[in-house]
């Protein structure tokens, strides 16, 4: 059944680009929770830690197209090293600010920073396999292993963070983000190898062919309501967790929300689908959705905890059918841009689902910000399912 992995893994320079991926991945699973760990702890308010962490996201969601049409410009050789020096530059005084209470707006406008400066690592490697594959049918498998590593990432990442904050400072989970941010988008920058190249147009342009917008931008806005599942779930698992007097215990529920997703990766990796790309995300938004129903009448954090990995289950296959509706959507010479701008549509679903989520457990208590991942779920599955089918 593993098959198919052994074969893209063998291809030069494969294994490689893919495992520094994982490890310049890991601040997109540390920032926004070590963001809320530590604010919250310092104020005491879910509020304004979800305020300070939106910021980091509405500033990656402007920040990720503009990376990827520079990318495919210019070359990953030449973006990754810059964007890995500010991010964790940002990151270094977001903390700075926070330990030393410098007035609004300033952890909000450096959060912001290094959000804006992330490296746009998944984009990348997803276009370095785009480029290294010829067999198409294998793409698939391609798109999932990198499903699968996001989903270690957002194991671990969490995991991290509150072992990090509540055994030994509060600010380490944030410093490892930089620290790994920096090294890793480093490392994959002088694997020059299997970067893709960039596709010159007359008159010295490149990457200037038409996006189709008309088909992207539905995608793109189903995005912004898994976005804000992603973002809500943060907040919530920290208030939930933390008024059962359980605080450390947030890293581990959304551990386990990740860890369904790694297990139907690898299936959706290893299995060729006979359904169409679109029908997948359909199905797979509903599915999400759905599992997300009875989690605000659940008053056991084991139960929660199982509740979440069933639900997981069905976020590799909405993540994978969304990448493979994007290639099919955009021309090979802008595909790092067209999946960062599907980065950004869930990008900035995180950003009002965090900053919502935290005003809903502020005033009606922890449980009831659930109901904030299940708006925002129906909302994606009613856009995926008024999209047309994507073009042959």
């Amino acid at each position: 059944m593993l098959d198919p992995y052994r074969r893209i893994l063998t291809l030069p320079g494969a294994l490689a680009f893919s495992a520094t991926g994982l490890l310049a991945r890991l601040p997109i699973s540390m920032l926004g929770l070590g963001i809320i760990l530590v604010v919250s702890a310092r104020t005491g308010s879910y509020g304004y830690a979800g305020g300070v962490s939106a910021a980091s996201v509405v500033a990656a969601a402007v920040g990720s197209p503009l990376q990827g049409r520079l990318t495919d410009r210019f070359g990953q050789f030449r973006v990754l090293p810059a964007t890995s020096v500010v991010f964790a530059t940002g990151v270094a005084l977001l903390v700075v600010a926070i330990e030393s209470g410098w007035a609004d707006p300033l952890s909000h406008l450096f959060a912001a920073l290094a959000g804006f400066s992330m490296p746009q690592i998944g984009s990348m490697v997803r276009a370095r396999w785009s480029h290294a594959i010829e067999d198409r049918t294998m793409v698939q498998t391609a798109f999932a292993l990198e499903a699968v590593v996001d989903e270690v990432v957002f194991i671990v990442g969490p995991v991290l963070v509150a072992v990090l904050a509540t055994l030994a400072d509060p600010y380490l989970g944030l410093v490892c983000a930089g620290v790994f941010g920096l090294v890793g988008g480093l490392l994959l920058a002088r694997q020059r190898r299997t970067e893709p190249v960039v596709a010159a147009r007359p008159g010295g342009e490149s990457g200037h062919e038409p996006l189709g917008w008309v088909r992207l931008l539905p995608l793109l806005a189903a995005g912004v309501g898994l976005g804000s599942m992603f973002g809500a779930s943060e907040v919530v698992a920290v208030a939930v967790a933390s008024a059962e007097g359980h605080r450390g215990a947030a890293g581990g529920m959304l551990a386990a929300w990740a860890a369904g997703s790694l297990a139907a990766g690898i299936l959706v990796g290893a299995v060729r689908s006979r359904w169409t790309p679109l029908a997948q995300f359909r199905v797979s938004a509903t599915a999400l959705t759905a599992t997300v129903v009875p989690m605000p009448f659940l008053d056991s954090l084991v139960l929660l905890t199982v509740a979440l990995f069933v639900s997981g289950l069905a976020i590799s296959p909405t993540l994978v059918s969304t990448i493979s509706l994007i290639e099919q959507y955009v021309p090979r010479t802008r595909l790092t841009e067209g999946i960062s701008w599907a980065t950004t549509g869930i990008a900035t679903g995180v950003a009002p689902g965090a900053a919502i989520s935290g005003w809903v457990v502020d005033t009606y208590g922890a449980s009831s910000g659930w109901f904030v991942l299940i708006a925002s779920g129906a909302l994606a599955t009613a856009l995926a399912w008024g999209m047309r089918r994507a073009p042959d």
